[in-house]
Formats: C-alpha cells, structure tokens, sequence
C-alpha cells in the first residue's frame, strides 16, 4: 500500500472527527454564548461588584451575597462559588443534559419563611456568624431591588414547618415518655417541627480569625484542595465570601420558635453530626441514632412542658472525613490484631485519614447564634469539642445530658469509651490503660456481642 493511498483512506475519518468537534463546540457556543472566563481581577474592566458589608447593621448596609455567574450577573458577583453547597454539580448536570436552561431565574413568589426568626443583635457582629448568611431566608423581602434590576440573588436559607412521623415516637408515646397533647404531638403521633435549611456561606476573614490563622493561607489551601475549582481565592482577595460545596445543616425546633432566645423559657438542645449508617440504616457500630432519637424526645418533652427543643444536624459525615473513609476505618479497626478495642479506637482512624477529626466545631455555634440562643438548659451531647465552641463564643450551657447506658448498642461501647476516655463529657467512670484495651467490639463473624 503506498503512502498516498493510507492519507487517502484517513481523510474521511479525519474529516468525521473534525466534524464531531465542530458539533460539539456548537453545543457548547448554543449553551454559553460568551467566552469562557477562567478568572477575574479586581481592577478588570466590567467588573463592579455589587456592595457587601460583613456584620452591617441592617441588610441594605449589608447588601446581598450574589455569586451567579450568569452572564447579566458575572461583573456584580461580590462573592466566590456558586450557590447550593455540594448541589451546584448537580445544577450543572441538569445544564448539561438539557433539562435546566443556564439563564434560569427561580419565581420566588410564595416562598417566604412561614416562621419570623430574628432579627438579633448576632446577626450584625461580625464575630458571631461568620459561617452562613444571617438575611439568606429574606432576600426577596430585602434584596427585591437587586432582583428586579437582573441581579441574579440567590436565598441560603429556607424556613419551613412539617410533620415527623416516626416508629421510635410511636414507642415512646406507647412508654409514656411523650403524649399525644395536639399541639408538640398529634393525635394521630406526628412530631409538629419547625424546620430550618442552611446552605453555607463563609465569611473569609471572619472564619480566618475564628481559627487562628491567616486568610492568604486559608484561601490558598480552600484553593488547593478543591482541585483549583475557585481560582478567585486567589486572583480576587477584594472578594471576602466564598459558598463552599459542601453540605449544609437543618434545623428542627420543637414547640415555638419564639421561645428560643426568651430567657424565662427552657431550652432543650441537639447539636448532631450526620452519621447515614445509623440515623437512617441503624448501624450498630455507634451511638448516632440512638442519642438523636433519645434528644428527639427530650426535645418534644421540653416543648410539651412550656419550653423548647431544637436538633442541629449538620452534613457532616464520618466527622467531616466522609463516609469512604469511616468504612475503611471499620475494616481496619475489626482486622487489627486483638481485636477492635476503645484504646486503638482513634489510633485506626489516624493511620487512614491522618486526622481523627475534621468536624472542627468553630463554625457551629454560628447557627446558635442566629437562632437568638443565649443559653442551653439541657445540652444533650457529650462532645468536648462542642460544649467548648458554644460556651466559647458566649452560649451559658446549664446541663450537659449524656447519653443513657439503656439506649447503647453493645457494639458501640468501643466508640463511647475512646471518647470518653479522650474527653467526652461522663458522670460515670473512665476506663484508662488496661480497662480501656478489654472495651471489645464484635468481631464480623458474631451474631451477638
């Protein structure tokens, strides 16, 4: 075969392949008219970001957080990211298929909150919430100027009310730990709850400060491990929030939400961390559930008695190091020689993830704070970590509530006693040295423990 016959026999080919780019750069041009921008610079031309004031009196001082990159919005945008936490790729997905067109603008109309919480004085110091948007439940009510003049203003904040139907209530009721008064629970059993959706929204100097360490190091690491997904952590240090792709947290109030920060009222709190495998599968392995549905109840029977309850759960997986990495954890922890024992119990999470906790509960009580808390009567958790955020940034907590010795699963004494033994909050005894090493887990192989 000559050299001139195979260029003759590629060409077609070539020719297909050109044409399929061609296509595809079509689809894309259909999609995204204008050029692509990797980046912006604070002096560029056309950009002119909308005002915002961190910790301003009043949301028209504070202005909306607004970072759409819609291309009506993409010079005003006065914050970095996009919104809807870790949704944002799903959003794209739906951009990418055809079934959401880019330029969407959501109609807003009978969506505002159904409770009026706040405002509180938390919500203009710049100390107290550095984590979430305090005006993002209100932007219409606010921000409704910016909004008719094309800004695209996106809400982070989403303050509905709901029934809770669930089997544990249903037992509960039976043992007379709850009853059915019509108001906290129904007749019929149901959980009345008010219910609070938070998307995060960080305030980059603020959150720097609340850790103790430089922004130009923050925004550099944010930068780095988010594969460079944000190149304006870096090119735009006049950009100071940044809506981080991760998940949010939801809060449930039980009773009247106006009792909140009324100091005559008695409060009943949660602070909860997502754990999949037990709050909604039932996993053994630790207290999760069992602890959630024990403040469940505590919460509805602080309601009942004049007060009020609320769960904080936060999308916080495995602590923060997700659910991959818990389960190799698991593996490591029930293969180890002598057994998944309380003394190795943080050792094994270490050696994976080089880290026994990401949760970092220095952002946490920001929520608290927007909720009007002022003091916790009955804390139930017996996380250090926790009790130390909340009482650090000003939160009187009465009474820490562990959690009771009827309600563990046998499996989870190992998780229990390690933190115990690391810190966590007891009225009963701490196994040290050898006691701490007999605190034995199930082996995989055992129908019971």
């Amino acid at each position: 075969m000559t050299i001139g016959t195979t260029s003759s026999s590629q060409a077609p080919s070539e020719t297909k392949d050109e044409g399929i780019v061609q296509d595809q750069l079509q689809q894309v041009q259909t999609l995204y008219p204008s050029r692509v921008v990797l980046t912006t610079y604070p002096s560029q031309y056309g950009i002119d970001p909308v005002p915002l004031h961190w910790g301003a009196k009043t949301p028209a001082e504070r202005g909306p957080v607004v970072a759409s990159r819609n291309q009506d919005t993409i010079g005003k945008r006065n914050a970095i990211g996009a919104g809807g936490g870790s949704y944002c790729i799903y959003r794209a997905l739906a951009v990418a298929i055809g079934a959401l067109t880019p330029n969407h603008r959501p109609d807003f109309r009978l969506t505002e909150p159904t409770h009026q919480i706040g405002p509180f004085a938390a919500w203009s110091d710049p100390e107290k919430i550095v984590s979430l948007d305090p005006w993002g439940h209100a932007i219409v009510e606010h921000f409704s100027d910016h909004i008719e003049q094309g800004v695209d203003v996106r809400p982070t904040i989403a303050v509905t009310q709901a029934h809770m139907k669930l089997a544990e209530i249903d037992d509960a009721i039976s043992k007379g730990i709850l009853h059915c008064d019509g108001d906290i629970v129904t007749k019929n059993g149901e959980l009345k709850v008010v219910k609070v959706a938070s998307e995060p929204v960080w305030h980059l100097p603020g959150v720097a400060k609340r850790f103790g360490i430089n922004e130009a190091v923050l925004r550099r690491a944010l930068f780095e491990d988010t594969g460079g997904m944000y190149p304006e952590l870096i090119t735009r240090p006049d950009l100071q929030v940044f809506l981080p792709p991760i998940g949010g947290l939801t809060v449930y109030i039980f009773g009247n939400p106006e009792h909140i920060p009324d100091p005559t009222k008695r409060l009943t709190m949660r602070v909860h961390d997502e754990c999949n495998g037990s709050d909604v599968f039932g996993s053994d392995i630790c207290t999760c559930k069992p602890y959630l549905i024990y403040s469940i109840e505590e919460c509805a029977r602080e309601a009942q008695n004049g007060g009020v309850g609320v769960v904080v759960y936060f999308r916080k997986e495995g602590r923060a190091l997700g659910e991959v990495t818990k389960y190799l954890v698991y593996n490591a922890r029930k293969r180890q020689e002598g057994g998944d024992t309380a003394a190795n119990y943080f050792k094994r999470t270490e050696f994976v993830a080089g880290v026994k906790d990401m949760r970092f509960q220095a952002l946490m009580p920001d929520i608290l704070h927007w909720l009007g808390v002022k003091r916790i009567d009955r804390f139930i958790s017996m996380s250090n970590m926790k009790y130390d955020a909340i009482v650090g940034s000003g939160i009187e907590i009465v009474e820490r509530v562990e959690i009771p010795e009827d309600r563990m699963p046998a499996d989870s004494k190992v998780e229990i006693e390690a933190k115990v033994a690391d810190g966590y909050f007891t009225t009963g005894a701490v196994h040290t040295g050898d006691s701490l090493d007999a605190v034995k887990g199930r082996n995989w192989d055992e129908i019971a423990h």
